[in-house]
């Protein structure tokens, strides 16, 4: 058993770039451990990750602010606070900030990340569907 009071202790928080269009800045809660991470992300209004899918899946347990999340081939979900989604395994999406909101979502990724391409504009500020 392990217990983490908050976020990983003596790891740094990081501005990512390279997966992501925007500023976020991800938060280990749990360095990854056996083959599974924990982070808590801040997304500025309009960042978003690239494409992605996980291997055995994803939780995500939005904690603040409003944004989306899309499935490849669907149309952009809204996400807010107190919103929680699972991504099946392999399933290829996306998520971040809405372009008139921040977004604090904590992520729990399991197996591993498959990134791909960055999400094209057209695809970002595509009508939103039903929840």
């Amino acid at each position: 058993m392990r217990i983490i009071h908050g976020r990983a202790e003596r790891v740094r928080s990081e501005q990512r770039t390279a997966t992501v269009t925007g500023e976020a800045w991800f938060d280990q809660v749990l360095p990854p451990t056996d083959g599974n991470t924990i982070v808590t992300v801040f997304f500025a209004p309009a960042a978003r990750t690239y494409w992605h899918s996980h291997e055995n899946g994803q939780i995500l347990q939005v904690v603040a602010g409003r944004g989306l999340i899309c499935a490849d081939g669907g149309r952009p979900q809204v996400i807010e606070a107190g919103t929680s989604v699972w991504v099946p395994a392999g399933e290829r999406h996306w998520h971040g900030a809405a372009p008139d909101s921040y977004l604090v979502h904590t992520a729990i990724s399991l197996g591993v990340t498959r990134w791909a391409e960055e999400v094209a504009e057209a695809d970002y500020t595509a009508p939103t569907g039903g929840e």
